[in-house]
């Protein structure tokens, strides 16, 4: 008897506890069963905490035709040009509140009008809980450039292969009319167009008649043209040629590769592995390699100063060092002898860097 009531105070004891029980585990429930929701629709992607769907007033099944009416409907009504406050149908609504829902009918259907953009915000409807993922896909889209990359490198690619062609073309020609000028090469192409028969001056009468300066602007063109044809400017004045600028290089850079990998190909194969005698092709281009020169520089070279780098066996390193050091050496003397170079050192000796003078004007 006394163990059934110790029992039936104790069962009465737990009835409290097992009510609280319940009601904390109802409160959990609630609070699980709307965690998706809140996670999902958060401010500042899309919509923010509102539905796009609900906010133009069009289901998820709804096509482009349906959400551009929606869309055209609402603008009418909420933009700030057409709002009218004491119409009946803007009654609770001010300027402001009227503002902020046409921004965010114009955002739901920024949203809904595009199909990727679509399909990434109905995956975050469908998927609450991949919260990093859905600010990665938002931000991404959003920073990502309308227009194709590829168009934009290529666009950039043909300018600057346009002003670099200008700029080439320009320093051509401030070469040539620099050239024009000096006696020496003015006088061949005199010579040359005399021979050609292009300067004879053949008497003219009547309306035909040309005058002193007419005659002599022909001339200029004449010993321009044949100075352009004649001459050969290396380096950075010299005629400029369309594969090479930018744009063409880049697009025979495959053809330029393949090029140069069989010619490798092909010196390993007869120079290190056949032993072949090397020709006065290969011999020059081992000079101009030892001398780090490019192909233009070594081109500028005149033909005798060529012949002498074959004849010292130049494409042999040990005899290019020993050609250099003797270059040196002969530098050194030059310099040393130069009354030019005395004058230089005498000045920065007595009124060169620390040095104060003060001359009288």
């Amino acid at each position: 008897m006394a163990a059934g009531m110790e029992r039936s105070r104790g069962g009465g004891a737990g009835c409290p506890r097992t009510g609280k029980s319940w009601w904390r585990l109802a409160v959990l429930l609630l609070s699980v069963s709307s965690l998706p929701a809140a996670s999902g629709l958060v401010e500042g992607l899309y919509c923010g905490t509102e539905v796009c769907y609900d906010v133009l007033g069009v289901s998820r099944e709804a096509v482009k035709l349906d959400i551009a009416r929606a869309y055209r409907q609402l603008a009418r009504r909420y933009h700030p040009d057409r709002f009218r406050p004491g119409e009946p149908v803007y009654e609770g609504e001010t300027r402001e509140s009227a503002h902020t829902k046409f921004l965010l009918i114009a955002t739901a259907y920024e949203t809904l009008k595009d199909e990727e953009t679509r399909r990434d915000y109905d995956y975050m409807l469908d998927h609450p809980e991949e919260y990093y993922q859905h600010y990665y896909t938002y931000y991404r889209r959003q920073l990502t450039p309308k227009v194709d990359v590829r168009i934009v490198i290529l666009v950039t690619i043909c300018a600057i292969s346009i002003f670099q062609f200008y700029s080439w073309h320009s320093s051509y020609n401030e070469a040539i009319n620099y050239l024009v000028t000096v006696p020496k090469y003015r006088i061949q192409a005199t010579e040359i167009a005399k021979q050609q028969g292009l300067l004879n001056r053949s008497k003219e009468k009547g309306k035909n008649r040309r005058s002193k300066e007419e005659i002599r602007e022909q001339e200029e063109e004449v010993i321009r043209d044949i100075i352009k044809t004649k001459i050969d400017i290396k380096g950075g004045y010299q005629k400029p040629n369309l594969s090479d600028i930018l744009l063409c290089q880049m697009v025979l850079f495959p053809y330029y590769l393949t090029t140069y990998l069989s010619w490798y190909a092909s010196w390993i194969y007869r120079f290190t592995l056949c032993r072949e005698e090397y020709g006065e092709e290969e011999k020059v281009y081992l000079i101009r390699r030892n001398m780090k020169m490019s192909q233009s520089q070594f081109d500028s070279l005149d033909e005798s100063s060529k012949q002498t780098f074959l004849e010292k066996r130049l494409w042999i390193k040990d005899n290019y060092e020993v050609h250099r050091k003797q270059q040196e050496e002969e530098m050194k003397v030059k310099m040393a002898t130069d009354p030019r170079m005395k004058r230089y050192r005498r000045w920065m000796k007595s009124e060169g860097p620390g040095r104060l003078t003060f001359i009288d004007d």
